[in-house]
């Protein structure tokens, strides 16, 4: 599933507890093709990603960095 160009998606993820965290999960959503802009809330442990990325990579991207998306 792709969004298009400027809708955000918002990712439920599981594991990050400090900043370092926070840090590895934008770091890793940045990389992906398509996206424009990542905020990650550490406190609701969640992602807000803007962009035309595909979920699909999105999900990837945050499973590599060490982390679980929750559905």
């Amino acid at each position: 599933m792709c969004f298009k160009k400027k809708e955000e998606v918002t990712l439920s993820i599981e594991g990050m507890m400090c900043e370092h965290c926070k840090a590895r999960v934008e770091k890793a959503l940045s990389a992906v093709p398509g996206v424009q802009k990542v905020k990650v809330n550490l406190a609701k442990k969640n992602a807000k990603v803007i962009g035309s990325a595909d979920l699909s990579l999105l999900k990837q991207a945050v499973s590599d960095a060490g982390y679980s998306v929750l559905d």
